[in-house]
């Protein structure tokens, strides 16, 4: 049977094995059979590869020969690197976003996720809301370029993130670190926030070193 498809359906395919990437749902090493995604995707095998071809050159996919098409694992430098890169884009976006009370809200509701999820015991939930609490600090900007990039980023370290063997040891300290970093934002003082967000990014960073396998 032949599948119909949309314009736009490689792209949509990239966001949505992203997405998965994102919300912990894609591991480190899987390998993604064309088989078991052309349905649940609803594109055909060409449209797939197209996909697959774009999160290889993005770093979230590698294919290996006579092998197959795996999700990446990620080396220290490489989330190192990933790391200067958000301190660059998240202070910045922070520190010079306006403080107004509509802009703070999808920082809050990011937070409010983490903490329910925290109680519920729900880590790779927690995870999720910390990617997306990230993804709304770049949005401050306004700028749907460096939207695009950051949801690359989040997908990257979120992989790091799932291959940690203690997912509540890296994600419990960040909770009440983001919601004070969007409590001192509410209150008018992006700058003071920036700095918060500065420090908490280089704890970050050796937190998530550290619970490498």
């Amino acid at each position: 049977m032949t599948t119909v498809e949309k314009p736009g359906s490689a792209a949509r395919a990239v966001e949505q094995l992203r997405n998965a990437m994102i919300n912990g749902e894609l591991a480190p090493g899987t390998r993604l059979s064309e088989t078991s995604l052309t349905g649940p995707l609803k594109v055909s095998r060409n449209t797939l590869r197209e996909a697959f071809s774009t999160l290889i050159e993005e770093g979230l996919l590698v294919r290996q020969p006579h092998r197959g098409v795996f999700v990446a694992s990620l080396s220290p430098a490489q989330i190192a690197d990933i790391y200067r890169v958000r301190v660059l884009l998240e202070c910045s976006a922070l520190s010079q976003a306006p403080t107004d009370p509509p802009r703070a809200a999808g920082l809050r509701t990011a937070v409010d996720d983490a903490g329910r999820a925290a109680s519920a015991g729900d880590w790779r939930a927690v995870g999720t809301a910390n990617m997306h609490f990230h993804e709304q600090i770049v949005a401050l900007a306004g700028s749907p370029r460096l939207d695009s990039w950051m949801r690359q980023l989040t997908a990257e370290l979120r992989l790091a993130f799932v291959a940690a063997p203690d997912p509540e040891a890296l994600h419990r300290p960040f909770v009440a670190m983001n919601d004070a970093i969007t409590s001192t934002y509410e209150a008018g003082d992006a700058n003071r926030a920036a700095d918060m967000l500065r420090d908490y990014l280089l704890t970050s960073e050796r937190v998530v070193l550290g619970n490498l396998p």
